[in-house]
């Protein structure tokens, strides 16, 4: 009896506990602490932690349900409260209790647990009856189970989840705690997930705080290495992320095959509070994962600007790299609607802007190669180097011109910038142009003209017109031509030298004069101070061969210099220690190799003469022709060898067509003119009679062929095609004496700066570098100049009168601007004029309503006094609108004249010093 009254008390508890709990199902639906489906999920990409299905499958447990005996029966009794129903079997009370606690009804689940029903009874899956009340989240069957010593720790049939487990997937505060206090184990399932776990992965809050105030371990690493820590910064959960560093969670713990920190993860889905926190609690602001990767460079792969943000300002390391050693620069160029905020963040930070990655590319190669303009021009801006170069030798500028070709006109506006004038006239003798060459040397580790060459390189030579780049590269000329002196000083002397030997050898070798010891022993010494020549150029061409190994045989002139050294050698070394008194000392291909050699010696004292931009117009004109030439023989070759072979056949008795290569030989000079005509066809009359035509008529005709097609018709063209080129080259002679003065300062320059050089006594060195340099010289990149003062002998007058031309337009420009701005200006002026004219009634009628009402205000009703009160306050603001707006136009108008007054000053002064000046000069 007393058994069934405390049942009966334990039923009422349940009773109105189940009444709670629909309320709280109700109230569910729009919580987002209770369900995670009462709120809008904005990680759509973290679907697996919201797939229900993952956990169980409520189709799959009512068909295992129902699959028992009489199940359908006994469900109908239950749903019906039909509490007489009979159950024949403990096996149907068994049924019957499964479907009780399933269907959620706590006082049939209790009679049918009174009358000998198991509390322990699983489903085909191992599931427990505790199994269905945790899933339904039901607190007074869960009780009313463990009331009946229903196992808490019961696994299911693959070993996934307790009880507990399912809880805290549901959310169920009240099922956990009734199951900790019963015996369960909080931290069950340390080999996969723990109801902790899931608790986090389903964002209960309660039920985390539940579970970690019973011991939860927050930091047991599961199967994926995932801990709930992990799970709370990925998804974004700030009450889950501190309950969990609360209660001591380890902030630097790490997950999964690309060891990723909880930082990581928020950083990555820009979930900023979060970051916060784990900073605030000794999270490791440049801890790297198995990439290498530091929270910034993952926040700025994901575009997560705040992130970003935050982290700089907690003094993460901005430079460290990743992966193939790019850096966090390289990762925020990856968007382009965001990635102009994090990567003008990190310039703001003054990250390396320049720093490669492994391959050689830098930030700037990868804004180019995505095509982002903007952010391009942001970089370069911030001192980026467009000179650049990849590993395999492709320069930024390279990728800029293909992709982002709008950038160029732009950055040539930069360099009109960089010539400033003060505030004095133009037309003033105290006018002062400062021009600015830092933007034309981006870098300083390498040479000063790396830039002009390489827009030389992408052809876009035309930038060498502007009068910065002119200015800068006459400068630099005349910083840099000792150098050429030298050189052409240098191989002069080489030149002459081998020269005199090679006449005194080959051409004196006679008696008496080599039987003179003194005249044999000063060709001897000749020879010797030859040789040291030529040894100490073979050391310059292997130094320039290791310099830049590709660069080198792509230059015919290298070709050149290692035939004059080798033929040199073959020349002067034999001759050394021989007794010319004998005869027959010299071997006839000695004088093969000396006639190539002294003619390609005093060819290449040419090209170098050619280098000084004085002479370089003349070299050139011959270089560019005879390439043209050889192309034009190629072309025509098949002609000359026709006629050629002809003459061979129809002139054989002369000596000169005796043989093919004779007669090819022949029919090339007859090219020019020299035709023999009378001695081949009017021979004189003692000639021998082999000289006789064998075959006139056919002879004639061909002879007078070659004489139409090539003597006339080819040679006039060769010689228009020459013409042709000339003109072409005088042209663009301006152009090309710049390209050809850029190349060769270039040149020097990277071999001043080459590694090899390192070697080297770093005071000579630098020595030979400050020479060199127009930094360490008094100008430090920057030049003042006075157009006006005839003293100015700084520059050359043309390229003054271009900077000059420069400026002038500029200001002409922005003065035509402002008179735009000011006309636009009165425009509005006379606009709102008119606008007051028109509304000048408008104002008088209220004005004199106003009056006409004054009288009949304490009349009037409250509501009419309101009404007419509203009125007044219109009008009041009316009125003081418009006050405001004529004392704003008449400051413009007085601003104005002020500035009209002042212009017509400088004008009139502007106006006498002009007519000073046309006196003086008359």
């Amino acid at each position: 009896m007393i058994d069934s009254v405390r049942f009966s008390i334990i039923e009422n508890d349940l009773n109105r506990e189940e009444h709670e709990r629909s309320i709280d199902d109700d109230l569910r639906s729009i919580s987002s602490e209770s369900s995670g489906e009462g709120i809008a999920i904005s990680f759509a990409s973290k679907e697996r932690y919201y797939d229900e299905c993952e956990f169980y499958d409520i189709a799959e447990i009512e068909s295992c349900i129902k699959g028992l005996q009489n199940a359908e029966e006994i469900e109908m009794a239950i749903k019906g409260n039909n509490y007489n129903y009979v159950f024949r079997s403990i096996a149907e009370l068994n049924v019957g209790i499964m479907l009780a606690v399933w269907l959620r009804h706590v006082e049939f689940a209790a009679i049918l647990l009174r009358q000998g029903a198991n509390p322990n009874i699983v489903d085909k899956m191992d599931r427990s009856l505790l199994h269905y009340a945790c899933i339904k989240g039901n607190g007074p069957i869960t009780r009313l189970l463990l009331h009946f010593k229903a196992n808490p720790n019961v696994w299911d049939k693959h070993h996934n989840v307790t009880p507990l487990h399912y809880a805290s997937i549901t959310g169920s505060p009240d099922c956990i705690n009734l199951l900790i206090r019963n015996g369960a184990q909080v931290n069950a399932g340390i080999e996969n997930k723990s109801a902790l776990f899931y608790a986090v992965q389903k964002n209960h809050i309660k039920c985390v705080n539940i579970l970690l105030q019973y011991g939860a371990n927050p930091n047991i690493s599961f199967m994926n290495n995932e801990s709930p820590l992990h799970i709370a910064a990925e998804m974004g959960y700030v009450q889950c992320l501190k309950s969990l560093l609360s209660h001591g969670a380890n902030v630097n713990s790490i997950t999964g095959s690309k060891r990723n920190a909880p930082l990581h993860l928020a950083a990555e889905d820009d979930f900023v509070e979060g970051v916060k926190l784990l900073l605030d609690h000794g999270a490791n602001i440049n801890i790297r994962n198995a990439d290498q990767q530091t929270p910034l460079h993952i926040a700025c792969l994901a575009q997560s600007v705040e992130t970003v943000d935050i982290l700089i300002q907690y003094k993460a390391d901005i430079n460290l790299t990743y992966r193939d050693g790019r850096t966090a620069l390289h990762a925020s160029i990856v968007k382009e609607t965001s990635s102009w905020d994090c990567t003008k963040m990190l310039l703001d930070c003054k990250i390396e802007v320049n720093k490669p990655d492994n391959f050689g590319y830098t930030s700037l190669h990868l804004a180019a190669l995505n095509e982002f303009g903007g952010c391009v021009l942001m970089l370069i801006e911030y001192g980026a180097d467009i000179t650049a170069r990849t590993n395999g030798g492709v320069t930024a500028l390279s990728f800029i011109v293909r992709r982002t070709p709008e950038v160029i006109p732009k950055y040539f506006s930069k360099l009109d910038s960089s010539i400033k004038v003060n505030e004095s006239e133009i037309g003033d003798v105290d006018c002062e142009i400062k021009l600015d060459f830092r933007c034309l040397v981006p870098s300083y580790e390498k040479g000063e003209t790396e830039l002009l060459i390489n827009f030389i390189e992408v052809g876009q030579k035309r930038i060498l017109k502007h009068p910065l780049c002119e200015t800068f590269l006459f400068l630099k000329w005349r910083r840099i031509r000792k150098y050429f002196l030298f050189s052409l000083f240098y191989h002069s002397a080489f030149v002459l030298l081998f020269t005199i030997y090679a006449l005194g050898i080959f051409v004196n070798h006679c008696p008496p004069n080599c039987e003179s010891d003194v005249y044999l022993n000063n060709f001897t010494i000749v020879g010797y101070v030859t040789l040291f020549l030529n040894f100490t150029i073979l050391a310059k061409e292997i130094f320039q061969l290791f310099h830049g190994f590709s660069t080198y045989l792509r230059s015919w002139e290298n070709w050149l210099q290692w035939s004059i050294i080798l033929g040199v050698f073959l020349c002067a070394c034999p001759h050394m220690h021989r007794d010319y008194r004998e005869e027959n000392t010299i071997d006839h291909w000695e004088y093969h190799v000396a006639g190539i050699v002294i003619f390609l010696v005093w060819l290449e004292l040419m090209m170098i003469v050619g280098r000084f931009p004085i002479f370089g117009l003349y070299v050139q004109m011959f270089t560019k022709v005879a390439a043209n030439f050889f192309k034009f023989l190629m072309a025509y070759s098949c002609l000359i060898i026709a006629f050629a072979l002809s003459f061979c056949i129809l002139f054989p008795n002369f000596n000169a067509f005796h043989n093919v290569p004779q007669s090819i030989l022949k029919t090339f000079v007859m090219m020019i003119g020299e035709l023999e005509f009378e001695d081949m066809f009017h021979p004189e009359l003692n000639e021998e009679s082999k000289n006789i035509i064998l075959h006139p008529v056919t002879a004639h005709i061909v002879f007078f062929i070659f004489l139409m097609l090539v003597t006339v018709i080819l040679m006039n063209l060769l010689v228009g095609l020459a013409v042709s080129d000339i003109q072409g080259l005088q042209a663009s002679a301006g152009l090309n004496r710049l390209s050809r003065q850029a190349e060769l300062v270039s040149r020097l320059e990277g071999l001043l700066f080459s590694k090899i050089l390192s070697k080297f006594p770093s005071k000579l060195l630098n020595f030979l570098r400050r020479e060199a340099l127009l930094r360490t010289s008094r100008y430090n990149l920057q030049l003042n100049i006075r157009p006006n003062d005839p003293r100015e002998k700084t520059i050359p007058k043309d390229i003054m009168a271009s900077i000059y031309r420069l400026v002038a337009e500029r200001r002409d420009r922005n003065q035509s601007l402002k008179r735009k701005r000011n006309a636009k200006n009165l425009n509005i002026f006379k606009d709102s004029i008119e606008e007051i004219q028109l509304r000048r009634p408008e104002m008088n009628r209220a004005q004199s309503f106003r009056k006409r009402t004054a009288s009949d205000q304490l009349t009037m009703p409250k509501s009419s006094k309101s009404q007419v009160q509203n009125d007044r306050d219109s009008i009041g603001i009316l009125k003081k609108t418009n006050e405001i707006f004529i004392v704003n136009v008449k400051n413009q108008l007085s601003d104005l004249n002020l500035k009209i007054d002042s212009m017509n000053k400088k004008i009139e002064e502007m106006s006498k010093v002009i007519l000073t000046k046309h006196e003086l000069n008359a």
